[in-house]
């Protein structure tokens, strides 16, 4: 099966965010997905156009956008070396960031930093497994898969709604 093809019985929606419009994918009440584009697949807009105003469900994730209480599971699919970075990198309080070479470092595989940033670049659910608080050891932002402009908005967002 094709990874980029939205199974049916996701629901798919997308919502206006402080940073700009968000599509949420949701299983059984679980995160599955989110980014700042469209999922790439044709199925999408078909998607999209039969739900576009979200549910409850979808409602509660845009919700703890803002308080930070996550209302269900995330259910990323990956390796199990994406899978641990991806858990690492929610324990980044809202507000802060890590560098690439901390990041490997906690994972106890200090040389791995290259392997640890493309397992940040394959994260399924943008913003709540917040990739986006991950930059170069010098200070730069590095990458973002929707730019370093994004990033930036993100990175400020957060530290103006950090307690």
């Amino acid at each position: 099966m094709n990874s980029r093809i939205i199974p049916h019985d996701w629901l798919v929606s997308r919502a206006d965010t402080p940073i700009g419009l968000l599509y949420l994918a949701t299983w059984q009440g679980r995160l599955v997905r989110a980014s700042f584009a469209p999922f790439d697949d044709a199925a999408d807009e078909q998607a999209l156009t039969s739900q576009t105003d979200h549910n409850q469900t979808h409602q509660a994730w845009l919700d703890a956008i803002h308080t930070g209480v996550l209302p269900g599971s995330l259910a990323p699919k990956g390796t199990d070396f994406q899978l641990s970075v991806w858990q690492a990198l929610q324990q980044i309080p809202l507000g802060q960031t890590r560098s690439y070479q901390q990041l490997a470092d906690q994972l106890g595989r200090p040389q791995a930093v290259r392997a640890v940033a493309n397992a940040i670049a394959a994260n399924p659910i943008a913003w709540f497994i917040p990739c986006h608080r991950v930059i170069r050891s010098n200070g730069e932002l590095g990458g973002y898969a929707w730019g370093l402009a994004q990033k930036q908005q993100l990175l400020d967002w957060e530290a103006t709604h950090a307690n």
